[in-house]
């Protein structure tokens, strides 16, 4: 019987967000919303989720005038996102 994806993840734009900082040490809003096309709303809908689940850790600062919102990915979610890949691989592997 195979293993269930993890739905957090498996959304087409948490796993786009979860792959790109995967990659980085830490990313800012803009960089993620440029990368994946997707909305301003959108984004922080789904940043919002993957925080809550302990998958990543969103800091916003003041800069001037301006805020910066960045994101990285904490240790849960590299295990998490690890533990997707191999249940991902089994799916492949039929």
């Amino acid at each position: 019987m195979l293993k269930e994806l993890n739905p957090l993840i498996h959304s087409q734009l948490r796993l786009a967000i979860m792959t790109l900082l995967l990659s980085v040490d830490e990313a800012d809003f803009n960089y993620l919303k440029e990368k994946t096309n997707a909305t301003a709303g959108n984004i922080s809908v789904q940043l919002d989720k993957l925080s809550s689940a302990g998958y990543i850790e969103v800091t916003k600062e003041f800069i001037g005038k301006k805020t910066r919102t960045s994101c990285r990915m904490t240790e849960a979610g590299r295990k998490a996102f690890e533990e997707y890949v191999t249940v991902l691989k089994t799916y492949i592997d039929l």
